[in-house]
């Protein structure tokens, strides 16, 4: 990048808008992960929107669960959940307290600490991949389900957070459907990416699992 990213501590008013206008807001945006080996920072490149009641692919779009409770909750902490029994993925709750909406981060570039990343990817051929995906992401910026609920406005020495970074020029954004999502969310454009950068996930449509056949079954 050319120019130095803006350190100044996002607050919380730029969580507390809608989730479609918050989500391509975030591009560029400086996530910082701070644990007791260091300091991580992340340049965000791709991100998809969640938008609570309105959105069969949300969480909470049949209420709230303990699962979920953090997305009714107020904006600017984070939403971590555990997936496919082995991996978590990272969210911003945004919108106002109550609504549930929020927005998954999925890929980034590693801008200082890659050092500290690569350990916990270590089957990654290049430090553009260290973050190339959300559980990748999760994993490379060491984030457990115990971050579940943190406050990221609450300033850079904060467990997450999330600084003004350096936003791309409007015509650099693309959108389109999310990734993996099925259903009647399936075509929401609302997975937001810097076009090019090589840190991007690639897009991946829904596929449905299929049911094991027991052949002990009539049916089967």
């Amino acid at each position: 990048m050319s120019e130095s990213p803006d350190r100044t501590p996002l607050p919380r008013s730029f969580f507390d808008r809608p989730v479609l206008e918050v989500a391509p807001d975030l591009l560029g945006r400086t996530l910082v992960r701070t644990t007791e080996e260091g300091r991580i920072e992340l340049r965000l490149t791709e991100v998809e929107a969640y938008a609570g009641a309105i959105d069969p692919g949300s969480h909470a779009f049949r209420g709230r669960t303990a699962r979920n409770a953090v997305m009714f909750g107020p904006p600017g902490h984070a939403y971590v959940y555990f997936t496919y029994g082995m991996w978590h993925c990272l969210n911003l709750v945004c919108g106002p307290e109550g609504e549930a909406s929020g927005v998954l981060l999925r890929a980034g570039e590693v801008l200082h600490g890659a050092d500290l990343a690569r350990p916990r990817r270590r089957s990654v051929r290049k430090d553009t991949e260290l973050a190339k995906g959300p559980a990748r992401l999760a994993t490379a910026l060491d984030v457990p389900g115990t971050l579940n609920g943190t406050d990221v406005c609450a300033g850079q020495d904060a467990p997450l957070a999330v600084l003004t970074g350096t936003p791309p020029s409007p015509s650099l954004i693309r959108t389109g459907p999310r990734t993996g999502v099925g259903g009647d969310g399936a075509g929401h454009p609302w997975r937001f990416w810097i076009t090019e950068d090589p840190t991007v996930s690639p897009y991946r449509p829904h596929t449905p699992r299929k049911r094991r056949l027991d052949p002990s079954r009539p049916d089967a």
